[in-house]
């Protein structure tokens, strides 16, 4: 059994707790849920880094990064460091996030927030909603090709964007017409080794209309600007920011560095 496999396990047994706590009506009835998402796209589009900064505590390869993190001083901190766009983790058993993360930091950041978290269910599109969250992350290798559609299409139905994460060739059957952004994530969620070479092999079998991003293992403004060279427009970093005592400190001296 993989460590992808054993998150989905947890996952599916959190998700059923959860549904007994709130159900999706409840969930409408929270106050972010009827606002306007804000466009992760037309961020990216728009934008001279393409960074889009995450908070999380911890990762399962890599234990605690910053256990105490506190998400509205960090998040802001990227906000104002001019990221293009904010991630932040959910999950807790395994990247030591809250729900409430999201939901805390949602009134003081002005660019688009994306929910990171393992989308099982229906159920937590509603969530992130109800969170205040624009984008939903979909990994194919978590995911059947009818499941990855099925989500996306209710995800775009209730005004959320969708990001599609990829590893490997195989998964790119799971892009649809529901999906705005497709990443490819560095990191093999099987095993958990990195190799940014994979963005640079897949990037050029992603169809055209669809913008693309990277993620994991970027630390250093060449390679971004290696990944441009090949059609990405997006940067999906943490650690690297993450693991310095100041990530928004961090976020602002890379963008120095990169323009």
């Amino acid at each position: 059994m993989t460590i992808l496999d054993k998150i989905i396990i947890d996952k599916q047994i959190e998700v059923a707790n959860r549904k007994n706590m709130l159900s999706i009506d409840d969930l409408r009835f929270a106050p972010l849920y009827d606002r306007a998402c804000i466009s992760l796209k037309n961020s990216l589009l728009n934008s001279s880094t393409g960074i889009i900064a995450e908070f999380k505590r911890k990762s399962p390869s890599k234990g605690w990064i910053k256990e105490n993190a506190e998400v509205l001083s960090i998040a802001s901190g990227y906000n104002q460091a001019g990221a293009s766009g904010i991630s932040i983790l959910t999950d807790t058993k395994y990247f030591g996030g809250v729900s409430e993360d999201l939901s805390t930091a949602r009134p003081h950041i002005q660019v688009p927030i994306l929910r990171k978290d393992f989308m099982i269910d229906t159920y937590q599109l509603h969530e992130s909603k109800a969170m205040g969250a624009d984008v939903v992350l979909l990994i194919a290798a978590a995911l059947t090709i009818k499941e990855t559609k099925e989500l996306a299409k209710t995800a775009k139905q209730i005004g959320l964007e969708v990001l599609l994460e990829i590893h490997h060739r195989d998964e790119l059957h799971h892009i649809n017409e529901y999906i705005d952004i497709v990443g490819v994530n560095n990191r093999n969620l099987k095993t958990f080794e990195v190799d940014v070479d994979t963005s640079v092999a897949l990037a050029e079998l992603i169809p055209s209309e669809f913008l693309k991003i990277s993620e994991s293992g970027i630390s250093s403004p060449h390679t971004i600007k290696e990944l441009r060279a090949v059609g990405f427009q997006g940067f999906l970093m943490g650690e690297n920011f993450m693991k310095e005592e100041n990530p928004a400190q961090a976020l602002q001296d890379f963008i120095t560095q990169l323009l």
